[in-house]
């Protein structure tokens, strides 16, 4: 006979040593981080639990300065590819490109059959950007969803709770199993003034407190920031004050997904009574599908196209363009430039950057901003008034969220691994304890099972796989790294013709450089170098031996290498080249 150890309430079945070895017997919940917690962006996170699979964000990464020739960055897949059978759905947070831009990259290796989850915005943007890339071959299977949708996708009973961000049609989701609830946030912030770019469902997420869950995912891109975030309320009063205030022509630089924030933007035009011209095709097709969903409301006849600009006087236009990231070959720079086929930036120009600056990009956008003052405009940013409110969640905004729904464990997800740590911190000034924390690294594999959650030392693949050009993952750390050297010190290329009966050098050896030194200019490194390369060829070859030209490229490539590092202190990419005959 087996007692329980205490009496059975609350309509208990089992006895409590049954319900735990129930529990033991069953699987346990996985929850496996595939990028995104050692980085912004490249956003996938995998929930498993037995044969059942789902997926939450599948999203690229851009490049950083190491990186040359490459677009961007997307997930490692390679753990899923032979489970695809058992993936029930991909469930996407919101239309930004580090949480949709994978899709059409993986879709074709996972198979068209998946359906893919998202609100009708996100469902838009996606089914556009697809068409880009229609030779790939994989037909998305779309279903949109709402807030108040609930799904069934195997052992997952999922809903979603509306978060406010800086693009309509944002979510985070709730996903039930035998093994517990797990919350994902999405990208958030608690934004109460304002519905301008999703409403913050507060009433949805705080009965999450009520419900037991197992483990929060929360958004961390803002973990280092003190305080709350911003209201798009706020910024708008401060873009209202520009755009009455301001005499000359403006110039707005912001992203093309802020579609909250353009909307506001356009409505101001309208009643300050200026025309609005739009640059940029990434803006220009957001708009048009937010405007037929209903998420931007505006005049049709405020729009004017950009040939139209000159025909009115500066105090009647508004350009929005993209570029405030101080990208090369985008709108403000080809401006700034003088490089635009229409639009220059004039004297009395103002030039406002309503976004904030994506770590690493500060010094193009410093370029940026010197070339405008350079061209006689004036610039605002947010280091002279608060005219961006970001999209993610600040310090305070994180510990409210701990404090609504009340995890047991959290894992603090999307952000480089100090951004993690910091919204542990802030999570134990909500009340948590240490060991609730759980800070996966990319692959890491979190197991859940008897209401507790740990990590585990299981990795899945989670290194990167580069896109460049239309190539996905064919592009290595060795071509990187090529790549590098041939950018910071070029090549040097040697072509040598040696008699294959006497191993000896024929003419004089032929040498191409480039990015390297100016050969013109550089006659006694030159001659020297010649020199150099006679020694090595002859000292690499006997005329009683078989002519080894491997042999005598490797020479030539590490002696020559090192000879011009001590004369130079800089190492090309030497290219040896032997020509027998």
């Amino acid at each position: 006979m087996i007692r329980t150890t205490q009496s059975r309430r609350r309509g208990e079945s089992l006895p409590l040593v049954l319900r735990s070895l129930n529990h033991e017997n069953r699987p346990a919940l996985r929850i496996i981080p595939v990028g995104g917690v050692e980085e912004v962006g490249r956003n996938m996170t995998i929930l498993e639990y037995g044969n059942d699979i789902i997926v939450v964000d599948m999203g690229l990464q851009f490049p950083e300065e190491d990186m040359p020739g490459i677009d961007y960055i997307i997930p490692n897949i390679e753990y899923l590819i032979p489970k695809k059978k058992n993936i029930r759905g991909i469930i996407i947070t919101h239309a930004h490109y580090d949480h949709i831009g994978a899709i059409p990259h993986l879709m074709p290796m996972l198979g068209d059959s998946i359906p893919i989850y998202a609100t009708d915005l996100a469902c838009a943007i996606i089914a556009r950007r697809q068409e880009d890339y229609k030779h790939y071959g994989s037909r998305l299977q779309l279903n949109e969803i709402k807030n108040d949708t609930k799904l069934t996708l195997g052992a997952f009973k999922i809903e979603f709770f509306g978060v406010s961000h800086n693009i309509p049609g944002s979510v985070g989701v709730i996903a039930e199993t035998p093994g517990g609830i797990v919350v994902h946030t999405g990208d958030f912030k608690i934004d109460l003034k304002s519905d301008i770019a999703g409403r913050t469902e507060v009433e949805k997420i705080k009965a999450l407190g009520k419900r037991n869950v197992l483990a929060l995912l929360s958004d961390s891109t803002n973990a280092r920031e003190s305080g709350h975030q911003n209201s798009e309320h706020e910024i708008k009063l401060q873009l209202e004050d520009i755009i009455r205030d301001t005499k000359g022509r403006l110039i707005i630089g912001t992203f093309a997904s802020l579609l909250g924030r353009l909307n506001q933007i356009i409505q101001l035009a309208e009643k300050y009574k200026r025309k609005v011209a739009i640059d940029g095709h990434s803006m220009k097709l957001n708009i048009e599908i937010a405007k037929k969903l209903g998420y931007m409301q505006f005049n049709e006849k405020t729009v004017i196209p950009i040939q139209e600009v000159e025909n009115y006087r500066p105090e009647q236009v508004m350009i929005l363009a993209t570029g405030a990231q101080g990208e090369e070959r985008a709108s403000l720079m080809r401006m700034a430039n003088r490089e635009h086929r229409v639009l220059r930036i004039q004297p009395g120009d103002t030039v406002v950057f309503s976004s904030s600056v994506i770590p690493g990009n500060e010094r193009t956008v410093q370029r940026l901003t010197d070339k405008l003052y350079r061209e006689g405009a004036e610039v605002i940013n947010k280091y002279m008034l608060d005219i961006h409110a970001g999209g993610h969640a600040k310090r305070e905004d994180l510990k409210q969220m701990v404090e609504w729904i009340r995890p047991k464990f959290l894992a603090p997800i999307e952000g480089n691994h100090s951004f993690l740590k910091m919204h542990g911190k802030a999570a134990m000034e909500a009340g948590m304890k240490p060991e609730q924390i759980l800070i996966a690294d990319n692959g890491q594999v979190i197991s859940c099972q008897g209401s507790v959650c740990t990590l585990t030392d299981e990795r899945i693949p989670s290194s990167y796989v580069f896109v460049d050009g239309l190539g996905v993952g064919d592009i290595g750390e060795v071509v990187l790294r090529d790549r590098e050297a041939l950018a910071s010190d070029g090549m040097f290329v040697i072509i040598a013709v040696i008699d294959s009966q006497t191993g000896k050098l024929r003419g004089s050896p032929d040498i191409i450089s480039r990015g390297f030194v100016y050969l013109r200019e550089n006659q006694e490194l030159l001659k020297d170098v010649r020199k150099k390369i006679k020694d090595i060829i002859e000292s690499s070859t006997t005329p009683n031996e078989t002519l080894n030209p491997q042999y005598v490229r490797d020479n030539l490539r590490d002696r020559v290498g090192q000879y011009l590092f001590t004369k130079t202190q800089r190492r090309p990419m030497v290219l040896p080249v032997v020509v027998e005959v």
